[in-house]
């Protein structure tokens, strides 16, 4: 069972013990990510979680390092398109260091000329390894063709372009600006006492700043993008407006995405792989956000055979809309969804992940007993209205890289299938 303390500051802190771990994991979330950027200071979010790790006023990033390997301590950060969140795995009998250097990161960086110079050209080179992966750049390119042109669109790692304009001055001005009170959730899972409570009350009872900013609306528009690029397979992406986050249907839409694409024994994967030998590659996923959402399916195959598993994969899409699905389906793809509910209540990180995302995310926090009510809720007509509500043609968006033929091909392919 969690608790949930506001502070007057607007500071949010979840915490829920788990007795039967020594560990105890702390993230600081910041509802901050990519899309909350002005354009010309894109990759500024991810930036600045690099920044972080370079120091404070008090310690060099040697000393943060050595501090938390000193403990046997784990210390990660990531930037998503919607939040920022740093986050800790320790011994439960060094959770106040634990808190201390994360703290200690976020109110006092140093954000050194110097080193941002040097991380600017570590990020370029993510960047660039983002380019060399064909799976990451057909993903990136949908989304950049979808949500265009609100800040959705545009890449966590920002560009070279946008990072060259970031300076210290610029990144603390937009430190003051979004990293507010209000947008912070702090997020404790594991094995801790009271006094560990009363200290993160502590540490952020002092912290001020402004209203949070509000991002511009994330809009869906079907589009199409293909890049040409010499690689092994071509990377084929089919995509449709998805569920946003908290959507009721929630439960059905990640047992529908689990039976289309969601594992070895789900009707892609079969019928695709296992059964004609078409492509190694193939799932389907959802993506959602606080607004909008993106439902896609992949897969990478070779120029001789992507015709075939392109037709295959709507022909298998086409039979899901017109004929629903099996008991059996069900009964294995709720089992499957459950199992990763109640597996990862055995991590911490997990744990304190799960807390902060219902916060910031979903309006509600559930018991995992509440969600397995859920899932076991959920009836094969849900999932039948679950696949048409998403799977819609008029919607159909597309994004391909290799060695392509155009969008319109493609296009057309499609709906010739369709037609048949």
């Amino acid at each position: 069972m969690h608790n949930k303390i506001t502070l007057n500051n607007g500071v949010r802190i979840l915490y829920e013990r788990v007795d039967s771990v020594r560990s105890v994991s702390i993230g600081i979330w910041v509802l901050n990510g990519s899309r909350n950027e002005p354009k010309k200071l894109n990759g500024m979010s991810h930036f600045i979680e690099h920044m972080l790790f370079k120091g404070t006023k008090t310690r060099t990033a040697s000393d943060i390092a050595e501090m938390m390997d000193s403990i046997g301590g784990q210390v990660n950060a990531f930037t998503t398109k919607e939040c920022t969140c740093f986050y800790a795995r320790v011994l439960d009998s060094h959770f106040s260091v634990a808190v201390d250097i994360l703290t200690d990161m976020l109110f006092n960086p140093k954000l050194d000329e110097s080193d941002l110079d040097i991380e600017r050209g570590v990020i370029l080179e993510e960047i660039g390894m983002y380019n060399d992966s064909p799976e990451d750049m057909v993903s990136e390119r949908l989304m950049s063709a979808v949500y265009s042109p609100t800040p959705l669109a545009r890449p966590i790692l920002g560009t070279p372009a946008t990072l060259k304009s970031i300076n210290s001055a610029v990144m603390r001005e937009y430190m003051q600006k979004y990293y507010v009170p209000e947008n912070i959730v702090v997020s404790v899972s594991g094995s801790f006492s009271d006094g560990d409570i009363r200290l993160v009350e502590e540490l952020f009872s002092g912290m001020s700043g402004g209203k949070p900013i509000p991002p511009e609306k994330g809009i869906y528009t079907a589009a199409s993008t293909v890049k040409r690029k010499s690689t092994d397979q071509n990377h084929i992406i089919l995509a449709f407006e998805g569920p946003q986050y908290g959507s009721p249907d929630r439960y059905a839409n990640v047992i529908m995405t689990n039976i289309l694409g969601g594992g070895m024994s789900s009707r892609l994967f079969r019928k695709v792989r296992e059964e004609r030998g078409l492509c190694y590659s193939v799932y389907s996923y959802i993506y959602s956000h606080v607004d909008t959402g993106l439902f896609g399916i992949y897969t990478a195959t070779g120029k001789e055979t992507e015709r075939q598993a392109v037709e295959l994969i709507v022909e298998v899409i086409t039979d899901l809309l017109e004929n629903g699905i099996t008991q059996q389906e069900l009964d294995r793809a709720r089992e499957q969804s459950k199992a990763n509910v109640l597996l990862a209540l055995e991590n911490t990180v997990s744990r304190m992940n799960s807390l902060a995302r219902g916060e910031l995310f979903l309006g509600e926090i559930l018991r995992p007993e509440e969600i397995i009510e859920r899932y076991d809720a959920v009836t094969r007509t849900d999932v039948l209205e679950s696949a048409r509500k998403i799977i819609c043609m008029d919607k159909l968006s597309l994004s391909a890289v290799g060695k392509v033929e155009s969008a319109q091909a493609y296009m057309d392919l499609i709906h010739n299938k369709l037609k048949a």
